[in-house]
């Protein structure tokens, strides 16, 4: 039967139809990232800017109107929105609710507008939109979707149509863009927007879907956070002190008498007692002073393997100390409430190294994110709100997470919010440091910007599949040196990869590298690494600092 028609209830079922099948594809779409690193990010980002919506979608009801739908598609995944991907499908939301805003049934016609609305405010919404992106396959759509309006009323064959062509338009992506080619690759944001779209037409056809498990909503946020005071329990009321985990592999059938005497035994040296059998796997957790025994009697069932003891003593006291830091911050920000400051500073950055190298610059407030964690909207708008400031200035430090600080702009009320873009670390901590109290906001705001341009950046980390990029082949496993504008440098060994990665970056004019070690990386090896280009750069001053950054060994800048 022809369906010439979609309600909001209907139109309500299709959007979490597309929720559910973006979720379920975000690994795959991950995994489209043009270059290979461990953190691809499209599918993530996108899947958490759409589960911002749907959160408010639910909310509705089963029949809520057209104008209570179009708000709570559009408010939700505003403030939700994550890296540039999720940023442009916020958009692509915003253009197309606005259309349908105000109609209670969608046809053909209103449709094609509104995919048209959709394309030309994420296109408005980016400052130098590039083709061969997901902006090329809502653009593709849109035209087609207005072609077919003209005389298609049966809106399954013109939502199909318009998929169809919107996979063609996807397949070119390669031929537009040279990086996905070299890559092998389609444009991950355009797949997530397509994932979208045939999710939404198994919605329409009457599919069930169930959302309930992946809408979930997250606890209320309030600025007094509740600490539990941990301070009156004494280490001495721990029992028994270390936590002890392993599996055994059985040698031989471990019997129910076998785990009721095993389960006997631990009994007798501790509490906190697992012990699951599962044909030649058992699954043990104890709590004891005697981790050796344990593990002695568990040797004479079979090897073992996965073993973990942890001292819950020690653990106790880094709790107390963090407990006790958690509550001396908030009584400073308590403090900083009352007076009002003319200037205020956030910046985005993950490792505790370098939040305390932002802090000691004066940085008000931190973000916790980067690349492998885009923070989103309204985490940009929950961190203005803590800083008690007249003017803000933002230091995003990752491309993909201006275009979220630039929308939480628009909507700051109150406070003048400076999104400062530094697309890297280094570029933040730079623009941080030429900051003068004394100049105008336009004057900081341009001193910024210009120093920022003098600072090459490479971030080492390891490669996840095999690839060619820039002309370099890389394959799984290896690490590689990404620089500002490509591949620096890609090889087998850490600490040499890094040293080329340093030489393809400094030229006579450089005076300073900045080496920033992660958390998987030793004092020690950073430091050989800067003896390395001192060596062969004698002229060049070269710093050393703890950044405790995951998933990257180093981050290194140039100036």
């Amino acid at each position: 039967m022809s369906v010439r028609m979609i309600d909001a209830a209907l139109l309500k079922k299709m959007f979490l139809a597309g929720v559910k099948n973006l979720e379920a594809k975000k690994e795959w779409i991950n995994e489209l990232n043009v270059f290979p690193v461990p953190d691809g990010d499209t599918g993530t980002n996108m899947t958490l800017t759409i589960l911002s919506a749907a959160r408010e979608v639910t909310a509705l009801g089963d029949n809520p109107s057209m104008e209570d739908l179009a708000k709570a598609i559009s408010s939700g995944s505003l403030r939700g929105a994550r890296g540039n991907s999720g940023v442009i499908l916020s958009q692509l939301f915003r253009g197309f609710t606005k259309e349908i805003k105000y109609v209670e049934k969608i046809d053909t016609m209103i449709l094609a507008n509104a995919l048209k609305r959709a394309a030309e405010t994420a296109y408005k919404a980016v400052m130098k939109p590039k083709e061969g992106t997901i902006l090329t396959v809502a653009k593709g759509m849109a035209d087609k979707a207005q072609e077919l309006s003209e005389k298609e009323e049966d809106l399954e064959r013109f939502i199909r149509k318009v998929i169809e062509h919107g996979d063609f338009v996807l397949s070119q992506t390669p031929e537009m863009l040279p990086v996905l080619k070299q890559a092998g690759v389609v444009d991950s944001g355009g797949q997530g927007l397509m994932q979208i779209l045939r999710g939404a037409l198994d919605g329409f056809l009457g599919k069930e879907i169930q959302v309930d498990d992946i809408i979930k909503v997250p606890p209320k946020k309030t600025d007094d956070a509740v600490v539990i005071d941990r301070s009156q329990i004494e280490t001495a009321d721990i029992k028994f002190g270390y936590c002890t985990e392993f599996i055994i592999m059985t040698e031989q059938p471990f019997t129910e008498y076998d785990e009721m005497a095993f389960k006997s035994f631990l009994e007798s040296i501790g509490d906190s007692i697992v012990c699951v059998a599962d044909e030649d796997v058992v699954k043990v957790h104890v709590h004891t002073n005697h981790p050796g025994q344990a593990i002695e009697r568990a040797l004479t069932y079979g090897a073992l393997s996965k073993m973990k003891i942890d001292n819950m003593r020690e653990e106790h006291q880094e709790r107390l100390i963090k407990d006790a830091e958690k509550i001396a911050q908030q009584q400073k920000e308590q403090e900083a409430k009352k007076t009002r400051k003319p200037v205020g500073f956030i910046a985005v950055s993950v490792g505790d190294g370098l939040a305390e190298i932002f802090k000691g610059l004066g940085v008000d407030y931190l973000i916790e994110g980067g690349q492998t964690m885009n923070p989103s909207t309204e985490d940009v708008l929950n961190a203005v709100d803590k800083v008690n400031a007249d003017v803000i200035y933002i230091f995003p430090n990752n491309k993909n997470i201006i275009l979220a600080a630039e929308q939480a702009k628009s909507l700051v009320k109150e406070k003048e919010l400076i999104v400062i873009p530094s697309k890297t670390i280094p570029q933040g901590i730079t623009a941080m440091i030429h900051f003068v109290s004394e100049k105008s906001a336009q004057e900081n705001t341009a001193a910024m910007m210009e120093e920022m341009q003098h600072v090459k950046t490479s971030q080492i980390t390891y490669a996840v599949r095999d690839t060619t990029i820039d002309g370099v082949e890389i394959h799984k496993d290896d690490i590689m040196a990404v620089g500002d504008n490509g591949i620096l440098a890609a090889g087998t060994e850490l600490n040499q990869t890094a040293f080329e990665a340093a030489k393809a970056m400094i030229n006579e004019e450089s005076e300073l590298v900045s080496i920033y070690y992660g958390a998987d990386i030793t004092e020690e090896e950073a430091q050989s690494l800067a003896d390395q280009i001192v060596e062969k750069n004698p002229l060049v001053e070269v710093e050393v600092n703890e950044g405790g950054q995951p998933v990257y060994y180093y981050i290194m800048s140039v100036e």
